[in-house]
């Protein structure tokens, strides 16, 4: 499979209960740049980091104080640009004076209140040793939603439960069962509602959404389960409410989809069919929102088939390139992403470029003489996991003998930074016999550009005699699928 899929059909009806959106009021969030005060106690030091949970820098460190002392206080300030948001604040802090740097993350939101913390970095997320001052308000609302939702969400997820596994749907006992259940999920929505309308002046009043409960449709088997979760997956959720792109839990919530969605296919051929479908139902539905939203989705799922190397999906959001009112960060990448799609195709000239021949002399691509009936392009980072499972298996198959004779590679390194440089020269060092050029830009370098690629690994099959291109293979396994009916 090209994804990992949910195979448990029953644990994701539990599972969707988490992560369901109901319609919000509009919130009067207005972020300001932000103080966070810190007060450092417990430790002989500490580094302090934040990492937004959301966004281009998701998980990447936006600020950093170091040295703080024990009993110092320092302070971070935070953009605008970066609030309302879920944020981590990492502490990289030193028992005694000696001690080796140790780490410890908080969760914390962050709007447009000013902030006080009394942190011991040892014991972060321990409510007696970290704390806010006492009138802030989204943590500590939060806290309290948390605290009050577990209660009661507690004995409807015993009842979902009892009717997914009951077995005589048909009796007049679990029709009662349905019934509680719905009033009870009618009334836990309600009181979600209320929340929001409540506290509708807090950035956290858009988290709150992601705890909605859809209905499920408990008299059908598993599988009209399953539709039902899925026909019933985007009800009530506001597509104008740009706060959701501040949320980690939004993409928590369409990976879940997506996986849940995928779990229904029973082939790989029907799963491939598949994955195009739910980018365009999951679109479709945020095209009525806001253009922000709109282009987060179209966003979403052309990161998703890059990193699969689906051009069935790419092809898909061509559509709504052509819609002024998306506005994806993405435009110029699928669009380059469709011309390659369009250019590079079996029976097309594979682009040139030079590489070395065995005489460390510099040779165009289509003028290199080999007596193997194929040259193999790879297209690799020898930083990258997918493709060192790739390189891995293409290695290990390529060092038969009759297969030296089938093909020789063409390794073409994208890596830039040091680290990565590094990795190379270890990697090419181990795979002796085949032809290796690191491309000087990286993605950015101009065989990169020629062959269109935005990501890695990527395999072009080229025919020796007349260097057209045979074949794309997505994996090892389509290559020597081709290999086999080309024999």
């Amino acid at each position: 499979m090209r994804s990992k899929i949910f195979r448990s059909i029953k644990f994701l009806l539990i599972l969707i209960s988490t992560f369901c959106f109901f319609t919000l009021q509009t919130s009067n969030c207005s972020a300001q740049e932000v103080i966070l005060k810190l007060h450092i106690r417990g430790v002989a030091e500490s580094k302090v980091s934040l990492m937004p949970l959301y966004g281009a820098n998701a998980y990447k460190t936006i600020l950093e104080k170091s040295g703080i002392k024990n009993g110092e206080t320092d302070s971070i300030i935070i953009s605008n640009i970066d609030l309302p948001g879920e944020f981590v604040l990492r502490f990289d802090y030193k028992e005694n004076e000696t001690s080796s740097p140790y780490p410890c993350e908080k969760y914390i939101i962050i709007n447009d209140q000013d902030l006080e913390l009394w942190v011991n970095p040892m014991y972060c997320n321990n409510n007696d040793s970290t704390y806010f001052q006492k009138d802030e308000k989204e943590n500590t609302m939060f806290a309290h939603f948390n605290q009050e939702n577990n209660k009661r969400k507690e004995k409807l997820s015993l009842l979902q439960y009892f009717l997914l596994n009951y077995d005589d749907i048909q009796s007049e006992f679990y029709q009662q069962g349905i019934e509680e259940y719905e009033k009870r999920r009618n009334n836990y929505n309600q009181w979600l509602k209320e929340q929001t309308t409540k506290y509708n002046d807090l950035f956290i009043s858009h988290i709150f959404q992601f705890h909605y409960v859809p209905q499920i449709d408990f008299k059908g088997d598993e599988s009209a389960r399953m539709q039902s979760v899925l026909s019933h997956y985007f009800d009530g959720i506001d597509f104008n409410d740009t706060f959701l792109l501040h949320t980690k839990d939004l993409t928590n919530f369409i990976t879940t989809y997506v996986n849940m969605y995928a779990s229904t296919a029973k082939t790989q051929e029907e799963l491939d069919s598949l994955y195009p479908l739910i980018g365009k139902t999951a679109i479709e539905k945020a095209r009525l929102g806001h253009p922000k939203v709109y282009g987060w989705m179209v966003d979403y799922f052309y990161k998703g088939y890059e990193s699969i190397n689906m051009p069935a999906g790419i092809e898909m959001l061509e559509t709504y390139l052509n819609d002024p009112n998306c506005l994806t960060t993405k435009r110029q990448a699928i669009e380059k992403r469709l011309a390659g799609i369009k250019t590079l195709t079996a029976g097309t000239l594979a682009p040139d470029f030079t590489i070395k021949d065995n005489d460390g002399k510099d040779i165009l691509f289509s003028k290199y003489k080999t007596n193997s009936k194929y040259k193999l392009i790879l297209f690799y980072s020898a930083d990258c996991g997918h493709c060192n499972e790739l390189v891995n298996q293409l290695y290990t198959w390529w060092k038969q003998s009759s297969n030296q004779k089938l093909i020789e590679v063409f390794a073409l390194s994208l890596d830039e930074t040091e680290t990565e440089i590094a990795a190379w020269g270890n990697t090419i060092s181990q795979l002796q016999g085949w032809k290796h050029k690191r491309c000087e830009g990286g993605i950015n370098s101009s065989e990169a550009n020629a062959y269109f690629i935005l990501s890695v690994p990527v395999m072009f099959l080229v025919d020796t005699k007349t260097n057209k291109i045979c074949a794309i293979p997505d994996n090892m396994d389509d290559l020597l699928l081709f290999l086999k009916d080309n024999s």
